[in-house]
């Protein structure tokens, strides 16, 4: 199993909104690194979902239920999206400024490249911010 980190305006998409479907395409993504990422994501692939912007913390766990398929949104039609189904919430919402005063996650492509909305996560950095959140990393 691989791990993500996938970013949301919770304006736009919150954890409630991801909560309240059975599943949620993720579209709308428009940087090939980015892209990239996603198509690398392989069906039971667990991502923390972050709410940006003003909120700036993982509030939950997703999984991914579809690979990487064309994206209904992008008319030239060079980038695709992946669906997810809510796993659970986190307990304690970890925070970036947690992170970042974490020398373990100094690493972490959250830190390192802020504005990627869709990052990888090392199943290392995954059992730490599960610890930092309280809540069992499976």
């Amino acid at each position: 199993m691989n791990y993500w980190l996938i970013k949301s305006e919770p304006e736009s998409w919150s954890w409630d909104d991801q909560m309240s479907v059975e599943k949620e395409h993720w579209d709308g993504v428009r940087n090939y690194q980015a892209a990239n990422n996603m198509k690398a994501m392989k069906i039971g692939d667990r991502a923390f979902f972050y709410h940006s912007i003003k909120e700036k913390q993982i509030v939950g766990i997703v999984e991914v239920v579809t690979e990487y398929y064309p994206d209904h949104t992008d008319p030239k039609g060079r980038f695709g999206m992946v669906d997810f189904k809510a796993v659970k919430p986190v307990k304690r919402p970890v925070t970036l400024a947690e992170i970042k005063a974490t020398e373990s996650l100094s690493n972490l492509a959250l830190v390192k490249q802020s504005r990627l909305s869709v990052v990888a996560v090392t199943a290392e950095e995954w059992q730490i911010i599960c610890e930092m959140a309280e809540t069992d990393p499976n």
